[in-house]
């Protein structure tokens, strides 16, 4: 590079990943293949609209590298295109939510989303995000003792608050969810307007490698909408999918002819598609589809399954090791990629913000992290998360994760 300043930046932090051990649970390293794609000449085309009805000429290729997406993300979920569509120009995770909340909830509506401080996301409505300020966010959480989803509390709030739509799928919730259950819950909502129907959204951004791979269950089958960004567990570039059922919008009913929002679309997609162009988002980054399309084609080869049971693998050992070690886990460990450790009450006494300068002092970076129930400040919670995703995809497993927790139980108690 010519610009020798941003050059060595750029190795300056090559250097730091490479010396690392990166157990932030929403991080991964892609492969040479997604980069290579990600800094092409793809980044120098304007490709407004959708294929086959762009703003701007000479977007025959761009076109089919678009199509080649969408055809390897339903492919890769198991997915008919007669069932389902799937956007791939959200630029990342909030904007995708955001898309969601446009298309099918009215502005002042009800938006059912765990809260923030028990594993939820600021986009399922919390009040900082403006998905919280535009729709109003009925919280749900953990129950006190198990830390684990309460159903029957969750349908409790969900038949008393009549929600537009349900958000499942978290950041810092390292259990298994039961899809079926939130759909039941779904099912069971009794509108006071006629033929309304809660819309189910799984955000399945931390999830979606592990999905993919067979390490834990799809929520397909349930969902009316699923989000997903790419860059987690599914290894691939900073992005974000929408996958919507080819259904009529349930929230929507068409009633004399016109829909609660004055128009009468045939399906969730159609209303999602307009709703991240022109609705909130301009031109789409080609280079960035065409990375995520590489990266889902590698997620499709056997031995991706191989690295996401490998994941969940670890996350066990990982979380089962420092509990033998004496730290409190959140809900008794995980069923997924990531869990949350109680370093303040369940541990040493050590705020999650000490906790994680210490070991990123050591070369072990993780993130400090409100616990349910924290009394902490959200800038020095009661924890941190950990997750394995990134570690598993430079080779680790149960062996040197369990030399690792050691090593973080040494840090933390120097």
């Amino acid at each position: 590079m010519k610009d020798k300043l941003i050059e060595g930046l750029i190795k300056q932090e090559e250097k730091r990943q490479k010396a690392a051990v990166n157990l932030i649970a929403s991080e991964n390293y892609v492969s040479a293949e997604v980069l290579k794609a990600l800094g092409s000449e793809l980044v120098n085309k304007y490709a407004e609209g959708y294929p086959g009805k762009r703003y701007y000429g000479g977007n025959e290729v761009i076109d089919q590298i678009e199509e080649e997406c969408q055809k390897r993300a339903l492919k890769l979920f198991k997915l008919k295109e007669k069932d389902w569509a799937v956007n791939v120009q959200p630029l990342s995770g909030s904007p995708a939510n955001l898309a969601v909340y446009l298309a099918l909830v009215k502005p002042g509506d009800k938006i059912m989303g765990m809260s923030l401080d028990h594993g939820g996301h600021l986009t399922h409505g919390h009040k900082v995000s403006i998905s919280g300020k535009v729709w109003k966010q009925v919280a749900y959480g953990v129950d006190k003792k198990t830390e684990q989803l309460d159903y029957d509390e969750i349908e409790k709030i969900a038949k008393r608050e009549k929600p537009a739509l349900i958000v499942a799928g978290y950041t810092a919730y390292s259990r298994q969810v039961d899809w079926k259950k939130f759909r039941q819950i779904v099912n069971k909502i009794v509108h006071p307007e006629p033929g309304r129907r809660t819309i189910l959204m799984v955000d399945m951004s931390h999830l979606a490698g592990l999905v993919a791979g067979g390490a834990y269950p799809s929520p397909f089958p349930y969902a009316d909408v699923v989000t997903t960004t790419t860059h987690k567990t599914l290894r691939g570039p900073r992005a974000a999918l929408i996958f919507s059922a080819r259904r009529p919008p349930q929230n929507f009913p068409v009633i004399k002819g016109k829909s609660v929002l004055r128009r009468s679309p045939r399906s969730i997609n159609e209303l999602i598609d307009k709703a991240v162009f022109p609705g909130i988002q301009g031109g789409p980054h080609a280079n960035q589809i065409a990375a995520v399309a590489v990266a889902l084609g590698e997620a499709m080869r056997p031995e991706f399954k191989t690295y996401a049971k490998q994941v969940v693998k670890n996350a066990k050992a990982l979380s089962g090791e420092l509990k033998k070690l004496g730290w409190r886990i959140v809900s008794g460990g995980t069923d997924s990629h990531l869990f949350l450790i109680d370093t303040w009450l369940g541990g040493e006494g050590i705020g999650g913000k000490e906790a994680s300068e210490k070991l990123e002092r050591a070369g072990i970076i993780v993130n400090k992290n409100a616990i349910p129930f924290d009394t902490r400040s959200p800038m020095d919670p009661s924890g941190i998360r950990l997750g394995t995703a990134a570690e598993t995809t430079r080779g680790k497993k149960e062996k040197e994760i369990i030399a690792l927790a050691e090593k973080i139980n040494k840090i933390l108690r120097n």
